[in-house]
């Protein structure tokens, strides 16, 4: 067994100063890849030091395998944890390195052996066996502190940050080496911690984002739990919807005019605009905000009669596609949406937009979402 259940766990620095992790409870499945996101400050590598041991509990339990380990010493936790400093020895092999924890404990040399032989063939690290860490890459380096947890074959992987200090294309040769790693494994959880969400998205099981500041007291530190798709198509708030998507959901001050049981009509920049939620615990009149993400606006390009007409300010071309940037006015807030990178609109332009309803997120004055009527794709 390799589940982590946190029971009720929170975490204060002192009297005077706000939590870092208040009253979180979550489960993690035995050989899931849970990984924790969110922004500076919100708790991240604090909640992952705790399970290691590194950190004290300041109420609640941390229970790995069933077992309650708030009081255990790292050792006795069946953990291994992944640093986003490298931390190798400069004076040990490759082979010395992912050996010396095993070392420490008394393990024989050949059990030794056998388990640094295993982890890099794992990693790819085979032809490196013999070389200082001076010789190596980032990447390699990286996959070598990787292989130290290896061959400890612990119940629960910690990934704290692994890929910070690797360059864009390490980053992503890194992430598809983690991610074999855990169809590897398999039965071993992991439990990864970053504040990239493209790490987020694409390693992941499951998501669990923290809030940070202010508001971990005010809403607890668990903005949302689930698959990637569902805190990307279903946000549970605007701090959700936000977080997620490069370039992120437009979100769009409106008036609510009329709701219905599977759909409300909304007042943006004088325009009329159908989204599919039911915001019936709303009153017409109220203030709220519409959100959609960019790939889903599109351009009515043959004239017929459309939810918005903005005009085009800035215009990004990324190759593959192009980011229009365009506004009602000169103090409206930007709209973006993704087109094709072939696209031939000029800085001024005046462009017709849809909004397709089932796309359109709805949220009251405080933030939460109203629930959708039509759901996007899991």
């Amino acid at each position: 067994m390799s589940s982590v259940t946190f029971k009720q766990v929170s975490k204060s620095f002192g009297k005077s100063v706000p939590l870092t992790i208040n009253d979180l409870s979550l489960s993690i499945a035995d050989g899931e890849f849970c990984v924790f996101v969110g922004p500076s400050g919100c708790g991240k590598s604090t909640l992952l030091r705790m399970v290691a041991g590194l950190e004290s509990v300041s109420s609640g339990d941390i229970e790995i395998a069933g077992r309650r380990v708030n009081d255990l010493p790292p050792a006795q936790r069946g953990v291994a944890m992944v640093f986003q400093s490298y931390a190798l020895y400069p004076h040990m092999t490759v082979a010395e390195n992912m050996a010396f924890g095993l070392r420490r404990f008394g393990a024989n040399r050949a059990e030794i052996e056998a388990k640094v032989r295993h982890a890099a063939e794992i990693l790819q690290l085979t032809p490196l066996l013999d070389r200082l860490p001076k010789a190596l890459s980032g990447g390699q380096r990286q996959r070598v502190a990787i292989g130290r947890a290896i061959v400890k074959q612990p119940q629960v992987f910690l990934f704290d940050e692994p890929l910070s200090n690797l360059d864009a294309a390490l980053r992503v040769q890194t992430r598809l080496e983690i991610a074999k790693l855990h169809a590897d494994i398999g039965n071993a959880s992991m439990v990864y911690v970053t504040h990239d969400q493209v790490e987020a998205m694409t390693l992941a099981d499951r998501i669990v984002l923290l809030r940070a500041g202010s508001a971990v007291a005010e809403h607890g530190s668990v903005a949302q739990a689930g698959t990637p798709m569902d805190v990307y198509h279903r946000p549970r708030n605007r701090f959700v919807a936000e977080f997620f998507g490069s370039p992120k959901m437009n979100i769009l001050p409106g008036r609510l005019l009329r709701a219905e049981a599977d759909h409300a009509i909304v007042d943006l920049f004088g325009n009329e605009v159908v989204a599919a939620v039911d915001a019936r615990r709303a009153a017409a009149g109220d203030a709220v905000w519409l959100g959609i993400r960019p790939e889903h606006l599109g351009v009515d390009r043959d004239g017929n009669a459309a939810a918005l007409r903005l005009t085009l300010r800035q215009i990004e071309r990324l190759g593959d596609s192009s980011l229009l940037h365009l506004a009602a006015s000169d103090d409206a807030p930007l709209v973006t949406l993704r087109v094709d990178g072939a696209a031939s609109d000029r800085p001024g332009a005046a462009l017709a937009l849809r909004l397709p309803a089932e796309c359109c997120h709805l949220f009251d004055a405080n933030g939460d979402a109203f629930p959708r009527t039509v759901q996007l794709p899991s």
